[in-house]
Order: structure tokens, then C-alpha cells, then sequence
């Protein structure tokens, strides 16, 4: 259990007092969950005195922006998490399509950094995890270790990030910057569908003690804070635009598998909304869609398995988006010809052509699969889909380059703008969209077996205790102890508890 970040009591009392004595030393006090869902409850002087902290720093204090709800400028809280609503001049479809903008999170400019918290921080309240000895690995396709490293460095621990070698530039030269010595970026073989690689790397590093692995694929605190801080604040957007639309009904959510974190805010939304979870993965690696594999270049979405922490048995729809599209759309989105195009042929405003720079790889796909999930459910203006976009283009100026060369070897000129948006905008079809019957369900569970069981050692048991949803509502008080235990770590940190030292 306590691999998959499951405990709510203190594990190792020493380990336990040595982080309190690091922190109180560091003045590092820790957000609640709580906190980052709504950051109103943050207290008053905390969020004075973020006004003059960077939000790319590895400072303390920015542990507070690692919410959905900071401003454009990442130093000041937004009434609504920032959206885009995308319009029908660029979707062709009537039903709206509602983009949550992960590049207002600080640091690293992704959600992920949330995710590297969830996972972190309930192992340090816990005794898990000593920032005095252990090395905190973070094995992902990019945004996540970026995360991880972010966060260790804030909290005086020593990151270790394990990625693909395949992944954009930039990726690594953030890392370069924040990483304490070359030595803690691990590259592995290959590039986004590989993570059998990187698990093979980090069972490797895993047998060295001080190295605590935090693998996001099955850390359920990656599921839960999505769950409880993303799905609240999707379903803020949803409600921020319904009610410019009186009668607006929320229709499903779009997300890429990846580890399947982002996922959980779904299961928030249907509880609350009803609305459908749907699935995205490459095309060129339907790992969901047919138990297929491949190779791909949406970066974000980790294949060829399927993670521990997707609650399979909620999810209603999986989405196939090709890599061609996202790439090529990619570099409309990003290139004064194509923006050119947009606003002069398309009416695109330009308020809109304005965000789409929020746009990476992986958000791009998620969009492209509510376009897909509307023209299956033959949605209208009154219907809703909310996503989320990741990241923005900033990780990935160098793979523009790469895609102009691949797709457009005579240059992207108006013509090549034109046929872009018409094959993967306008005609975005319905194929490699599977609703999920039962029999579908039981066969993506099933698959996961592979990989957790045979590969990880996950016993049989726990494997398929996840297949009932109570197992999911399981999990929840959890939350509420970390909350619990985290207030008591920082009351002990200021030397104010009973027994501090």
C-alpha cells in the first residue's frame, strides 16, 4: 500500500520529526488540498506577500499557486479557473467546447505540477519520505518529472527526473535550469509511447534505498487531487459559462490518458453533472480503442498500458486522435499564416486566436476529441464539453520546426493553412470513437493485468478490487486525513503543537 501512496498515518516518527526540523528551518509551510481547490481560504497574509514572489522561482510561497485558479499573470486569483470558449468559426460544431488553461500554474507553466504535489506531499506528512536522505524520482513523458522537480526543490529535496530521450528540447532545458546536476535527468529509450522503458529504468534506480519513486501511473494521490481540485474547478468553468447560456447542460469531459490523473475530474463531473468521461489516446497507438501499440508524437499521453489509477469501469468513451493532426494544427495554431487564415477566411476573433498559443500537443488532442465526441452525441448550442489544455506552445517551439519539415516540406503557406484546418478541424470525423459497453470495459480492465500484475507485482486482489466503484469512493476520506495531517505538520513546523521540538 504504501507504493501506491495510500496511508493516512505517520509511518516513520523519525523521519517525521528530521522533515519538521528541515522545514521549520527552511520556513516552508505547506498549502492544504483544500487550499488549492479554493484559494479564497488561503490566508490573507499569504496572499500578500505572493505579490512579490516570481511564479517561475523556486520559492516557497509559490506552493500557493499550484491551483487552477491563478490570473494571466500567475500572481493573483481569478474569479473562474482561465478558459477559453472555443467558437463554432473554429470547431464547426454548435456545442461549445470549454478549454481550462494549465499554463497558469506556476513554475513549469502545467498542471502536472499539481499532480507532483499530490503525490509528494502525502508521503512527507506521512514519514515516508526524508528530504535529509532520499532522492524523490520522477518517471514521465515531460510535464510531470518537470513537476516533481519543481516541487522537490522547493521543499529542499533532491529531484531526479526520468524521461523519454525522445521528448522536445525544451523539456530538457528546463530541467537543465532547475535539475541539481546533469546526473538527475535520466534518459531513457525512445520517445512518448515508451513507458515500459521507463518503468524498466526506474525498478533499476529503485533498488538504491534513497530513491523513493513516485510513479504517477499508479500513486492514487495523483488521482485523488485531480479528482478534488480539477474537477472542482472544470465544474466552475462549466457554470461560469452557463450562466452566459441559461439551460447549458455539461455533455462529457475530453482527457488524455497519460497517467490517467487528469481523468479522475471526471468522475467528479459525472457525479455532479452527469456528463460522459471520455478517454483520448493516440491513433498510432490504440492501446484502449484495440490493444494496439505504436509510435507517436502527442506528447503528454503515455501508451501501450494501461495505468492503475484510470477507474476504466467510469469511463464511457475513448477517443483515437492522430498525431498528423495535432502536429499540423500545431503549427496553424502557431504561425502568422495560419492565424492569418483563421481570422480572414475562418472569422476566428481575435480574442480567440489570442489563446491559442495555451495550446500544447495534448490539449490540442483533447479539443480535437470533443469535436469528435459532439458529432457522435450530435450535440447543440445548448450542450457543453469541458477540457483542459495541459500546457501552451512554449514546450514545444522546436517540434514546430520538426513538424514544418515533416508535413510541409515546399513551406505552410495559406494553401497549406487552408487544407490543414479543413482535414483536421472541419473534418474531424467520428472514427476511432468506441462508446464503452460493458464487455468494452471489462476488456480495458483486463488488459492492465499485463502490466501491473505480471510486470509490477501488484497482487491479483488489489488488482481487481478497482473494478468496483466503491474502491473509488474508498479512497476519498484520505483526502480529508492528508488535509488533517497537513495542518498538524505545519502547526509543528511553527513549533506550536503539542510535543513539537
Amino acid at each position: 500500500m504504501a507504493k501506491l501512496g495510500l496511508e493516512k498515518e505517520i509511518v516513520d516518527r523519525g523521519v517525521y520529526e528530521r522533515t519538521v526540523a528541515r522545514f521549520r528551518e527552511a520556513k516552508i509551510t505547506l498549502p492544504t488540498f483544500a487550499e488549492l481547490a479554493d484559494p479564497t481560504t488561503i490566508a490573507p497574509e499569504i496572499r500578500a506577500a505572493l505579490a512579490d514572489v516570481d511564479p517561475d522561482s523556486a520559492h516557497p510561497l509559490n506552493l500557493f499557486r499550484v491551483h487552477w485558479w491563478n490570473d494571466d499573470a500567475r500572481r493573483g486569483i481569478a474569479s473562474v479557473p482561465r478558459y477559453v470558449s472555443l467558437p463554432s468559426s473554429l470547431t464547426g460544431v454548435s456545442a461549445k467546447i470549454l478549454v481550462a488553461l494549465g499554463d497558469r500554474f506556476p513554475m513549469i507553466a502545467a498542471h502536472k505540477v499539481l499532480a507532483a504535489y499530490g503525490c509528494l506531499v502525502p508521503r512527507i506528512v506521512t514519514g515516508q519520505f526524508d528530504p535529509t536522505a532520499h532522492r524523490a524520482v520522477w518517471p514521465s513523458t515531460g510535464n510531470y518529472c518537470r513537476g516533481g522537480v519543481a516541487i522537490s526543490r522547493i521543499l529542499g529535496c533532491h529531484g531526479v527526473a526520468v524521461l523519454p530521450e525522445g521528448m522536445s528540447r525544451e523539456r530538457f532545458a528546463w530541467l537543465e535550469k532547475w535539475c541539481l546536476s546533469p546526473e538527475d535527468i535520466v534518459k531513457t529509450p525512445g520517445t512518448e509511447s515508451n513507458v515500459k522503458e521507463i518503468y524498466d529504468e526506474c525498478a533499476r534506480i529503485d533498488r538504491d534505498p534513497q530513491n523513493i519513486v513516485f510513479n504517477q501511473f499508479c500513486e492514487f494521490g495523483n488521482y485523488l487531487v485531480h479528482l478534488n481540485v480539477t474537477g472542482p474547478a472544470l465544474e466552475k468553468v462549466f457554470l461560469a459559462e452557463r450562466a452566459k447560456h441559461a439551460g447549458l447542460a455539461l455533455a462529457a469531459y475530453t482527457s488524455a490518458t497519460g497517467s490517467a490523473g487528469t481523468l479522475a475530474a471526471g468522475d467528479w463531473l459525472k457525479e455532479r453533472t452527469g456528463a460522459r468521461i471520455v478517454a483520448v489516446e493516440a491513433s498510432e497507438c490504440p492501446t484502449l480503442l484495440y490493444n494496439g501499440y505504436g509510435e507517436h508524437n502527442i506528447q503528454g499521453i503515455g501508451d501501450k498500458h494501461v495505468p492503475y489509477i484510470h477507474n476504466v469501469m467510469n469511463t464511457d468513451l475513448v477517443a483515437g486522435i492522430s498525431d498528423h493532426a495535432t502536429d499540423t494544427l500545431y503549427v496553424l495554431f502557431n504561425t502568422e499564416v495560419g492565424r492569418a487564415y483563421l481570422r480572414d477566411r475562418r472569422g476566428v476573433p481575435e480574442s480567440t486566436l489570442a489563446e491559442l498559443g495555451d495550446f500544447g500537443f495534448s490539449g490540442i488532442a483533447n479539443v480535437l476529441a470533443a469535436i469528435k465526441t459532439a458529432k457522435r452525441l450530435r450535440l447543440g448550442p445548448d450542450d457543453a464539453i469541458v477540457t483542459v489544455a495541459t500546457d501552451g506552445s512554449a514546450m514545444y517551439g522546436t517540434e514546430r520546426d520538426k513538424a514544418v519539415a515533416k508535413h510541409f516540406p515546399r513551406g505552410f503557406d495559406a494553401v497549406a493553412a487552408g487544407e490543414t484546418f479543413g482535414r483536421h478541424m472541419l473534418g474531424q470525423s467520428t472514427d476511432d470513437l468506441l462508446e464503452l459497453t460493458q464487455r468494452d470495459r471489462e476488456r480495458i480492465f483486463n488488459l492492465g493485468y499485463f502490466t501491473w500484475v505480471e510486470q509490477q507485482g501488484v497482487s491479483l486482489a488489489e488488482f481487481d478490487a478497482r473494478k468496483k466503484q466503491s474502491f473509488w469512493h474508498a479512497l476519498r476520506p484520505l483526502f480529508t486525513a492528508w488535509d488533517g495531517m497537513i495542518g498538524e505538520f505545519n502547526a509543528r513546523v511553527r513549533g506550536s503543537a503539542s510535543g513539537a521540538a
